[in-house]
């Protein structure tokens, strides 16, 4: 799977986790040049904290376009670490 936004695949994997129709992917497959950690969080009542990145390709940032939750509930511990993306990221085959 890969993961593009503008352009730009900005990470890819063969072993990703497919939750709630979102591809996380192991974080040593994001190309971390493009992600920037930033203050937001948010809490799912079975996964945990969220923790969120903004993605910058050729200047243009794209705000919390990444989370990853860093510690994880026995029932989400398959994503621990893992990254997923939305706000317009495009993840294909």
């Amino acid at each position: 799977m890969k993961a593009i936004w503008n352009n730009t695949v900005i990470a890819e994997s063969n072993d990703t986790v497919v939750i709630e129709n979102n591809h996380y992917f192991p974080k040593e497959s994001i190309k971390q040049e493009f992600f920037n950690a930033t203050q937001t969080h948010t809490t799912c009542p079975w996964k945990g904290k969220a923790h969120y990145y903004t993605v910058t390709v050729d200047g243009k940032e794209n705000k919390d376009a990444a989370w990853h939750y860093p510690e994880v509930s026995k029932m989400a511990k398959p994503i621990e670490g893992y990254v997923a993306f939305w706000k317009g990221v495009e993840v294909v085959e």
